[in-house]
């Protein structure tokens, strides 16, 4: 028996290419956010705010700012749109 798929709630082909796209700039910032012990980690997309978790050494660091609007820089460039990059605080961590 064949199930329909119109009854799936998933997202739209390009709303999941569009997070594939904000992932995988995250995970290419990644590596050097934990050389220097932080990490940042995707909360949620609404529409074009884009929520993050700083953990570790980014949470206290003088230049999280200036490595945010970088991250931010990076997805508007890769996205081709403007996006808003919202860091959050306690937001619940994932688990991998």
């Amino acid at each position: 028996m064949l199930v329909g798929t119109k009854h799936l709630k998933q997202p739209p082909a390009a709303e999941m290419d569009r997070e594939q796209v904000i992932r995988a700039v995250l995970e290419e910032i990644r590596p050097n956010l934990k050389r220097d012990g932080g990490d940042c980690q995707l909360v949620a997309i609404d529409g074009t705010k884009i929520m993050v978790k700083l953990s570790g050494a980014c949470v206290l660091c003088k230049l999280s700012a200036a490595t945010l609007e970088g991250i931010q820089a990076r997805l508007i460039e890769k996205l081709g749109e403007f996006v808003r990059l919202i860091p959050v605080a306690g937001a619940p961590t994932a688990p991998h």
